[in-house]
């Protein structure tokens, strides 16, 4: 565990956590990153889905999945369900400041746990409800998994090679990115909170997330009808902008951004006769002769190892980088000066690493805590908000 945290921009904001899986969890767990405190409602026994999910080989009984995305929060167990258990989780959203929930639409009505239940016990309550599609239209109770998102907003039809099949992005990036959403309307919500009132509801879908999260790239679709295809690597305005493999099998992604940037390209490369080439001078050229100048920066690139090339690129300040893995991704140097990788204690797993909070803020850093165990901090939370002994199942 590391410092306190309570000089960070939440500290004091208390949040009930109804999620589990990959979406609401990341929106929680930036909260918590600001300093938010997190209650994790989770079912006794079970827990979170992520706690059961297959362990990674050699990893068995150990929650990794779980720990990825549930640190620096508080886990109560209550089987909400059970209509004392259900009312103890009514009044801890009196004493809240935020909840959010992920369940399938309609599923908090039937606990009687839905906004409005809980905006007429606390009128300054913050409500976020984060689904696949929604809370209401043709789609509201269609199950939803990342894939499903990244299929129906045209993801996969831009991802992959030209002349293969619509590729998933190898991260479950529509529900990070719904996440991160649902975090950024909280933090808007809660700077209209008075003292008497100005809570609010939010309704919040994966798919309209992941459709704003294109931005420029929907441009063309907006704007002229087109719908691109797939281009690979490619970039449909930039050419040279593709992955090309060294004489040591490393692939090396680069870009020629802009006309500026062609001369000292072309230098790089030790190809100058390039730089006026009839069918290679300007961008727009470059775009129609995609096929014949890829070929020869592949051709040229395939002549040395990716420590040459990295070398020249860094000389010539041509927008490169080698093709990491994961692991590679996370032993970069860059990500090491940057302190991005942190290391928390675990009372199962000890020493775990974790993927802190991507920003750097000159008068605060976030605190981080090992994820919790289930139902570790049962007896006290409801002994902070509502005074209240927990013995097992039964308040006394």
């Amino acid at each position: 565990m590391e410092e306190s945290g309570n000089n960070l921009p939440l500290a004091g904001v208390r949040v009930l956590d109804l999620t589990q899986v990959v979406a609401g969890p990341y929106c929680t767990m930036m909260l918590a990153d600001m300093g938010a405190e997190i209650v994790k409602i989770e079912r006794p026994g079970y827990g979170d889905d992520l706690r059961r999910t297959v362990p990674y080989k050699g990893r068995e009984g150990h929650e990794d999945y779980f720990n990825a995305l549930n640190r620096s929060k508080k886990s109560v167990t209550l089987d909400l369900k059970e209509a004392q258990q259900r009312d103890i989780a009514l009044r801890l959203a009196e004493r809240a400041d935020v909840m959010v929930e992920n369940f399938s639409p309609g599923v908090v009505t039937r606990l009687g746990l839905d906004w409005d239940v809980v905006r007429q016990r606390n009128a300054r309550l913050v409500f976020c409800s984060l689904s696949g599609f929604g809370q209401s239209g043709p789609y509201c109770n269609r199950p939803a998994l990342d894939p499903i998102i990244q299929a129906v907003t045209g993801i996969m039809s831009v991802t992959g090679l030209p002349d293969g099949e619509p590729t998933m992005i190898g991260a479950p990036v529509a529900d990070v990115i719904a996440g991160m959403f649902a975090a950024y309307a909280i933090v808007n919500a809660l700077r209209l909170v008075t003292a008497d009132g100005g809570g609010q509801y939010i309704d919040l879908s994966m798919q309209d997330a992941m459709l704003a999260s294109i931005g420029t790239r929907m441009g063309e679709t907006l704007q002229a009808g087109i719908a691109p295809g797939r281009l690979g690597n490619g970039n449909p305005l930039r050419v040279p902008a593709n992955t090309y493999r060294s004489a040591d099998d490393r692939y090396i992604a680069m870009m020629v951004h802009d006309q500026a940037q062609w001369k000292p390209f072309c230098e790089a490369l030790e190809r100058v006769e390039w730089i006026d080439h009839p069918q290679f001078r300007t961008m727009a050229l470059r775009v129609q002769n995609r096929k014949a100048i890829d070929a020869e920066v592949a051709r040229r690139i395939g002549e040395h190892d990716a420590v040459y090339w990295r070398r020249r690129f860094e000389h010539f300040s041509v927008p490169h980088a080698l093709v990491n893995n994961y692991a590679q991704a996370l032993e970069d140097p860059q990500v090491a000066h940057r302190g991005l990788v942190r290391e928390l204690e675990h009372a199962v797993s000890g020493t775990i690493r974790v993927v802190g909070p991507p920003w750097a803020m000159s008068a605060t850093k976030s605190w981080l805590a090992a994820p919790p165990q289930l139902g570790e901090h049962t007896a006290e939370v409801l002994k902070d908000w509502l005074g209240i002994e927990w013995a097992g199942k039964d308040p006394v």
